[in-house]
């Protein structure tokens, strides 16, 4: 099954580490991020687990709910889950789904054959409250994830559902943002930016971050 922009998340019903998860219905009305891991017991995906860790309050502010998935089970998470804790100064509260029979993996094509026929990449999915994909981020099993550029995106996509922007290259929240070219309407432009806007070029307008 290929995944792609706006493709609806797959629904799945799993085992996790806090208990069993129908992923729909327990993402709710929030935005959700469900990123995959190769392998327990691995020191990367240990780095990253901790960091999503870490950054708990970051993801609650932003209403994301975040979801990790391991090829492993559910009882070898619960045993990695405290090496993880120990040597990342974390405490880990947010579910890891056992996927031992690789149902999320091969639902959500994980799995690329080209780089290891049995392993995850590292694939991070972007999914919205309506259940859309709104992006995805896949990176080889030995780059570890920035999760600054995953809360970036997050602010990126939040932000331009809400105005009628995009963020331009480099882009962090409280930057200038780009207008969308649809806007011509001089009045519909005074009313949409009160900050005022700076064209560039006629295609390429900025203005201050209308969220602030």
């Amino acid at each position: 099954m290929s995944l792609h922009i706006g493709s609806i998340a797959p629904d799945f019903e799993q085992d996790s580490t806090e208990g069993r998860i129908r992923f729909h219905e327990w993402l709710g009305t929030s935005w959700g991020v469900l990123f995959s891991h190769p392998k327990d017991f691995t020191p990367v995906c240990t780095t990253e687990l901790g960091r999503v860790a870490n950054l708990t309050a970051e993801f609650k502010r932003r209403n994301v709910k975040v979801l990790a998935v391991s090829v492993d089970s559910v009882d070898s998470h619960r045993e990695w889950a405290k090496d993880i804790e120990e040597t990342q100064d974390c405490e880990l509260d947010y579910p890891i789904l056992g996927d031992s029979d690789r149902k999320i993996a091969n639902l959500y094509d994980m799995i690329h054959p080209e780089a290891n026929d049995t392993l995850t990449v590292r694939s991070v999915f972007f999914i919205d409250p309506n259940k859309k994909i709104r992006a995805l981020i896949t990176y080889p099993a030995s780059t570890g994830r920035n999760f600054q550029e995953i809360l970036r995106v997050i602010d990126s996509l939040q932000l331009t559902d809400s105005h009628k922007v995009a963020t331009p290259a480099d882009w962090k929240s409280g930057d200038d943002v780009v207008i969308a070219p649809a806007i011509q309407d001089e009045a519909e432009l005074a009313r949409r930016f009160p900050k005022g806007y700076r064209a560039v070029r006629p295609y390429l307008r900025l203005t201050p971050a209308p969220d602030r």
